[in-house]
């Protein structure tokens, strides 16, 4: 059972969800199963189908994984934001503010969140050159957000979050996955959504993005 939306209010209202994940219902093996042969029809370069997707529903085995989740968030890492970054962070109010209470609602009850996903590829990035990243993400990446996508249309919110960099290593280890020959890739929380009344983001004018012919 599907939610009524055109693909272009699929698209468009698919939302990083955090603080309307439904904690108390859990998600039939059924429907993830749907969303990954739905993932797995997305484009993949040189048709290697390099993609992997770790599905951790169990008790224990959640508490393991969100107390690395936890950690991660307070690792932090990365490079800051630039002042553009800034500015289209901010440019309108309440956005980002919203943004970090999610993540704080997330942080604290990410152990009640009833399916993870991490979205995994073989081969790592960690050395290679821009042509081998683009092939590997470009792999992946498409896949994630056809699952992501296929979530949405049954009535199941995620939300794309790099916490597995920071403890690749260990979440790898915990999850049983050969660090060395596959690379993990994202960490989705998912869950039913509280409501499915989602709509479009405010974003930044097309003229700002949006090129002809040059920069």
């Amino acid at each position: 059972m599907t939610l009524p939306r055109t693909p272009d209010e699929l698209l468009s209202t698919t939302r990083a969800v955090r603080r309307r994940l439904d904690l108390d219902r859990p998600v039939p093996r059924r429907l993830i199963e749907e969303c990954v042969d739905l993932a797995t029809q997305a484009p993949t370069g040189r048709n290697r189908q390099r993609w992997h997707f770790l599905v951790v529903t169990e008790a224990e085995q959640r508490r393991v994984v969100g107390d690395l989740f936890r950690r991660a968030l307070l690792t932090g890492g990365g490079r800051g934001p630039t002042e553009r970054d800034l500015r289209r962070m901010y440019a309108h109010p309440g956005s980002m503010e919203k943004v970090s209470e999610g993540v704080r609602h997330l942080y604290d009850n990410i152990h009640r969140v009833p399916a993870f996903v991490i979205p995994a590829v073989e081969g790592r990035t960690d050395r290679a050159s821009v042509l081998e990243q683009s092939m590997t993400w470009g792999s992946i990446l498409p896949a994630v957000w056809s699952f992501m996508l296929a979530a949405r249309a049954r009535g199941l919110g995620t939300v794309w979050t790099t916490a597995q960099g920071a403890v690749e290593r260990e979440l790898a280890q915990a999850l049983g996955v050969p660090h060395r020959e596959v690379m993990l890739a994202a960490f989705v929380p998912l869950a039913f959504t509280l409501g499915t009344d989602f709509r479009p983001a405010r974003r930044v004018p097309r003229e700002e993005v949006l090129h002809w012919e040059r920069w």
